[in-house]
């Protein structure tokens, strides 16, 4: 894959925000352009582009929801794995990224701006990117919230108050967006601006593509049948092409400097956050060697201690706690994976152990060995020769049936006393399909957070010191209730037991 770094075009980008700000909210500020014929009256395009795809990998790296997932552990200021409220504001995407593509759509389309846009490559190309990276934040949004302003949002000052929609609604209306937005690219000039693909139309095809078979996936619940509406549309998209190898993948390279890579930032003034016991349980469970990148050596941290207990337990590791992912893989200039080969290829071989697709000359089992074989590559560390037909085996591995993440007295977060022992038990072909999807979902907390909640595995449960009850959502911010109240009143009435962190959102009921 041809990965385009932020550092190339760094320098144009921050000049044209620094005249544009973040989406075309601020344009009307310039005030009458006759009074600077040189100013910049239309949006530079490519950056809005660029601005976007450098923020994306603060969703794939969103420690709070790497909490949730147990990816990581609080070791001093425990709020967030303790379930304190996670009551936050989703109004910084729609003010910020997703306004910036809406801005890139609206001027690509108006007749009277097209012109202006293409010399940043194709209209229509441009359109079906925006389109598709919209598709992927509502997404990011919807599995934290659930129900959010969709169909009305983005309209500016003519909808101040958009509705809620159900979250149905917002999934179907997203895979539909990326379909069509697939369908819509042509030939045209190059994209600028495009830090993923460098302009690959190809493989933005295969990424869209993908996330509609991830999105159609989460679906199980409520759509399990073959047949069923999920399952036609992760057949249709399956059937279109999608990421198979690393070299497809969505990966953001970082250049370092004023372009960190965010695992870098975790750890450049603070050190808050450790590995947590509960993967690498998980992965000493199934002698999974991707331990080795994943934290910084094997001193796990117990999950969910309250402050006084974790900063003992650190006081008692010192320095020897492992931090979140090897140093070699936090670098300042390190990339982060969007959406990864591993991911698509576990997600079809569900898709063929549930009979939505048809196996064809490749089996759910062989789907299943290339995925953690590309997962494994992806992270730079050789298969062990017996991971396949071990605890990891499609047909017959039983995972890690053992109490996984419990520490030792006065540490003791999950112990049989308090009924609530975590196990990465599996059972069935699915299960030991779900374990291997939360593996390499690591360390993005967002995507590990959504698998655990819709399969259960590994079965995860709150620390018996927990404060409050286990995260199934975030609820919706005071700033909601202040400035849309109707319409978030609404939303949570549609939630079962209203508006708590632990509603079911619509597909995990």
């Amino acid at each position: 894959m041809k990965n385009i770094t932020i550092k190339k075009i760094a320098t144009f980008t921050l000049i044209t925000m620094m005249i544009l700000g973040t989406g075309c909210a601020k344009i009307d500020q310039f005030g009458d352009t006759n009074a600077n014929p040189n100013g910049i009256t239309s949006p530079v395009t490519a950056a809005l582009l660029t601005n976007v795809i450098s923020g994306l990998g603060g969703y794939a790296a969103n420690l709070g929801t790497g909490c949730y997932a147990q990816y990581v552990s609080e070791n001093q200021y425990t709020e967030t794995s303790l379930y304190s409220l996670p009551q936050f504001d989703m109004s910084g995407a729609y003010s910020g990224s997703l306004q910036d593509l809406q801005t890139i759509i609206a001027y690509n389309s108006d007749p009277a701006t097209s012109g202006i846009a293409a010399v940043n490559g194709s209209n229509a190309n441009q359109i079906a990117i925006a389109r598709i990276l919209k598709s992927f934040i509502f997404w990011q949004t919807t599995d934290r919230w659930g129900d959010i302003p969709y169909s009305q949002a983005l309209l500016g000052a003519s909808n101040l108050t958009p509705k809620y929609d159900m979250q149905e609604d917002v999934y179907f209306g997203i895979i539909k967006e990326c379909k069509q937005a697939v369908a819509s690219f042509d030939n045209g000039a190059p994209i600028k601006g495009d830090l993923l693909y460098g302009g690959n139309i190809a493989n933005w095809k295969k990424f869209g593509n993908s996330l509609r078979m991830l999105m159609a996936m989460r679906l199980t619940k409520r759509y399990p049948a073959a047949g069923g509406k999920a399952a036609v549309e992760f057949d249709n998209a399956a059937n279109a092409g999608h990421i198979s190898t690393n070299s497809e993948n969505a990966t953001l390279v970082y250049p370092g400097g004023s372009y960190k890579c965010p695992w870098f930032s975790v750890y450049e003034t603070r050190d808050d956050y450790a590995s947590s016991k509960t993967l690498g349980d998980v992965l000493s469970g199934l002698g999974d060697t991707r331990s080795t990148v994943f934290g910084t050596n094997s001193v796990m941290f117990p999950y969910g201690l309250p402050r006084n207990l974790a900063i003992a337990y650190g006081n008692s590791v010192g320095s020897g706690q492992s931090r979140v992912l090897a140093v070699s893989k936090r670098l300042e200039n390190s990339s982060i994976v969007i959406v990864s080969a591993a991911q698509v290829l576990l997600a079809k071989a569900e898709a063929k152990e549930r009979g939505w697709i048809a196996g064809g000359s490749v089996s759910a089992e062989a789907d299943y060995n290339a995925a953690i074989t590309e997962s494994y590559s992806q992270w730079g560390v050789a298969l062990p020769a017996a991971y396949l037909s071990g605890a990891a085996s499609y047909t017959a591995g039983a995972g890690v049936p053992g109490s996984i993440g419990a520490g030792a007295a006065p540490y003791d977060n999950f112990n049989v006393a308090s009924n609530n022992i975590q196990d990465a038990a599996t059972t069935t072909k699915l299960a030991r399909i779900a374990l291997q999807r939360w593996i390499a979902n690591f360390p993005d907390g967002n995507q590990g957070w959504a698998e655990q909640r819709r399969t259960g595995v590994p079965n995860l449960k709150s620390s018996r010191f927990s404060t409050g009850a286990f995260v199934q959502r975030y609820v919706y911010a005071t700033a909601d209730y202040s400035l849309n109240n109707a319409n978030v009143i609404a939303a949570a009435a549609r939630l079962t037991g209203g508006d708590k962190q632990d509603s079911k959102i619509w597909w995990n009921n």
